[in-house]
């Protein structure tokens, strides 16, 4: 078996959860059955995720779509820097199969007790995008509003495609980002 056990546990609890909340739903799936489903304690559960949401949740590519952002010409308007830099950071993530992602997001997308924890992964990637552009030059206020109109196109393509859209993440994601950066789509 490959990974550590670390990430045997986790991926475990992830698998367990994803079909609890695909059979019986993601509100009255407790942390008890993940953790039982999963054949660990409720301990181990929360060692690995620090909450039912963090499960579906957990967004670890704030710091590498930052640097991405940080990476682009500083002569760039915000809102184009912003893209350009969430599309590198893109292209160069890790992600090989997408099912379990569109899994997790046709949860968030079909559960509105998620909505409140959505926004806060998105308020705190906009946050370390606006830092960045702040840090590049850019207005405040030019760059606050450039972060939220890259995660609110970022959030809204996520969702479409996790709730049944067609093709694959990576295309959704690009055409969000072509919608920002005015290219014909």
């Amino acid at each position: 078996m490959t990974g550590s056990r670390t990430e045997r546990t986790r991926a475990r609890l992830l698998a367990a959860a994803l079909e609890l909340f695909a059979h019986q739903g993601y509100d009255v799936t407790t942390v008890a059955q993940v953790a039982a489903a999963a054949g660990v304690t409720e301990m181990t559960f929360y060692r690995h995720f620090g909450s039912k949401d963090q499960l579906v949740l957990a967004d670890p590519y704030d710091p590498l779509i930052a640097g991405a952002v940080g990476d682009q010409p500083t002569d760039l308007p915000p809102l184009l820097r912003a893209a350009r830099g969430i599309r590198a950071a893109w292209r160069g993530l890790p992600i090989t199969d997408e099912g379990p992602v569109r899994e997790r997001v046709a949860i968030v997308a079909a559960t509105p007790s998620l909505a409140a924890a959505v926004r806060g992964n998105t308020a705190a990637t906009e946050s370390a995008i606006t830092d960045e552009l702040v840090s590049g030059g850019a207005d405040p206020r030019a760059a606050a509003i450039a972060a939220a109109a890259v995660m609110a196109a970022l959030m809204t393509a996520l969702l479409q495609w996790g709730s049944g859209g067609d093709g694959s993440l990576s295309d959704a994601i690009e055409r969000a980002l072509d919608v920002l950066e005015a290219r014909d789509v």
